[in-house]
């Protein structure tokens, strides 16, 4: 959990409003959800590792000596937006389409790109059961990282009841199965022995992990891995799961995730609400990913007892603010800090003219604000080289000096402190010069 400084800000507030932009032009709304749930609204949705992260809190007031939990600070966005779909199901559109950005918690242990408290970008379609849905969640995340400047990620595909098929051929009892995707989860952090190691430590034998680590022997196209897919999943759900990983593939040439999805018979997503389809970014030189998803067909009836289909998408925010950083990806517009103008107050030993330039000062500031422009007024009455230096160090485009000669003439003299360049503009075309000189 970290303090933000404006810089900090700034750019975060930069990937937000590109998220937000293309979000809303696939038609998705905005939603929000308290910071806290109950906990048994979170308890029982993340799989064995997903319950030890989460930050529970203690009853309060007469209860408080129990030591018992009632709450929990919220885990993700997609239970919440479960519960919130079960509540008010009759006030939303047969076709559910949202987008949320807050805050998250986990009781992780922090990394590079790893916090306890951090920010996804979720994406969500709700009442659809088409790979349409898939594929537009996925056009959808293509077009914000290209528009953040991304080029060299990879969209990971896969499907749950696939896995559950190369599972089972290669002789892991269904009762081990959530043990081995667990294990399988890791193994972009563990690597192929460590999943062998991880299998044997729940008791799997390791011949069975390796007969399941080769059917993951990535490489060709998609259509290679389909067909070696098709081969090797001989039960009727896994094979339905293998069609449509085709479908996506198939609808999603024609839009920008097209070129980006790779089907990886490995990615595993260790969220137990998973149904379906699942999804992860992966980027060159990172370890873990940007964000991922999937279709979670059964996670609103466990609140409402109707089952509704539903998929979704999520972008860690903290992630690609650390990649974009490390590689110098931010434009200029985002790291600009200064104000257009730093409006400085004129000093004279008549203290009658000092509160007269004072009360100058703050008028011509407030007129460039009603103007639009970013300002800034100096608060003392320092010398104008102390002014213009803060000016310089703040990054300020112009500094505006409004003395005794200035205000007599109707006049305001505008120093450009790139250049040191100064002109006396008349103070009705103040606002005027700074958007011209601005726009050049």
């Amino acid at each position: 959990m970290r303090d933000f400084l404006p810089v900090d800000v700034r750019r975060r507030q930069y990937v937000i409003d590109v998220v937000r932009r293309t979000y809303e032009r696939y038609g998705f709304e905005p939603l929000e959800t308290p910071a806290l749930e109950n906990i048994e609204t979170l308890t029982g949705k993340y799989g064995e590792e997903g319950n030890k992260l989460i930050f529970k809190v203690l009853r309060r007031g007469e209860h408080e000596s129990s030591g018992e939990t009632d709450l929990a600070l919220r885990y993700d966005l997609t239970v919440p937006l479960a519960r919130v779909v079960a509540e008010h199901r009759a006030q939303l559109p047969k076709f559910f389409r949202r987008y949320q950005i807050q805050p998250v918690w986990r009781a992780d242990r922090p990394a590079r790109g790893r916090f306890r408290e951090f920010y996804q970008c979720d994406v969500d379609a709700i009442g659809s059961t088409s790979p349409l849905v898939e594929v537009e969640l996925c056009a959808a995340v293509t077009d914000v990282l290209r528009e953040l400047g991304f080029a060299d990620f990879t969209l990971r595909m896969n499907h749950r009841a696939v896995l559950s098929g190369l599972l089972h051929a290669a002789g892991i009892d269904a009762s081990r199965h959530g043990d081995a995707l667990v294990a399988i989860d890791k193994m972009d952090k563990i690597g192929r022995d460590g999943v062998v190691r991880e299998f044997e430590n729940r008791q799997i034998a390791a011949a069975c992990a390796e007969r399941l680590l080769d059917a993951f022997t990535a490489g060709g196209t998609n259509d290679a891995t389909l067909a070696r897919l098709r081969a090797a999943v001989t039960d009727d759900a896994g094979r339905a799961g293998v069609e449509n990983l085709a479908a996506i593939v198939s609808l999603a040439s024609p839009t920008s995730a097209g070129p980006a999805i790779r089907i990886d018979p490995s990615l595993a997503r260790g969220l137990s609400y998973y149904t379906g389809a699942i999804m992860e970014i992966a980027v060159a030189d990172l370890a873990g990913s940007l964000g991922g998803g999937g279709r979670y067909d059964g996670l609103i009836g466990m609140f409402s007892g109707e089952q509704i289909p539903a998929c979704g998408f999520s972008l860690g925010l903290e992630r690609i603010l650390v990649v974009m950083a490390e590689r110098a990806m931010f434009p200029a517009s985002a790291d600009a800090a200064g104000p257009d103008v730093l409006v400085t107050v004129f000093e004279d030993r008549d203290a009658a003219r000092t509160a007269e330039a004072r009360r100058q000062s703050l008028a011509l500031a407030t007129d460039l604000r009603k103007a639009g422009l970013r300002v800034e007024l100096y608060p003392e009455a320092d010398k104008l080289g102390k002014q213009f230096k803060y000016a310089a160090a703040r990054e300020a485009t112009f500094a505006a000096v409004l003395g005794g000669d200035e205000i007599a003439r109707g006049e305001v003299t505008l120093k450009r402190l790139a250049t040191g360049d100064q002109e006396s503009v008349p103070r009705a075309d103040v606002a005027a010069r700074i958007r011209s000189a601005a726009s050049r």
